[in-house]
């Protein structure tokens, strides 16, 4: 099996060692993405909504970049910092995937990069693509 690191334009730049996702087989795996505005000029604070949207335009441009979209995600982590955010996270959430769903684990660490409100990572399936 071979592996493929992707680098997505238009995706804020990373921050530290490592790819805005991987390729390996049939599968797409993202680094988690945190609201930083794709120009690099640091992250977009707001409200946990505006941080969800923030951080779901990334995604779609890493996912774009790979020839993926949101309905080949099939698994999700999101790490909210308070999980007093959670309903108000989950009525974003669920505008990006209105049908069929993806599996998803959300937890509440001690705290995210860049005292972020929300990181979420996907994976996606190519298909064989």
């Amino acid at each position: 099996m071979s592996k493929r690191c992707i680098t997505a334009p238009g995706a804020p730049p990373a921050i530290g060692p490592y790819s805005h996702a991987v390729i390996a087989g049939d599968f797409l795996y993202l680094s988690g993405q945190i609201p930083l505005r794709p120009d690099g000029s640091g992250i977009a604070r707001g409200t946990i909504e505006e941080e969800t949207h923030q951080v779901f335009a990334n995604i779609q441009a890493v996912l774009n970049a790979s020839g993926a979209a949101l309905k080949d995600v099939v698994k999700v982590c999101v790490f909210l910092d308070d999980m007093e955010n959670f309903a108000a996270f989950n009525k974003v959430y669920g505008t990006y995937f209105p049908e069929n769903p993806p599996v998803r684990t959300t937890f509440q660490p001690g705290r995210l990069p860049a005292d972020a409100k929300v990181e979420i990572e996907v994976t996606a399936y190519l298909g064989g693509r």
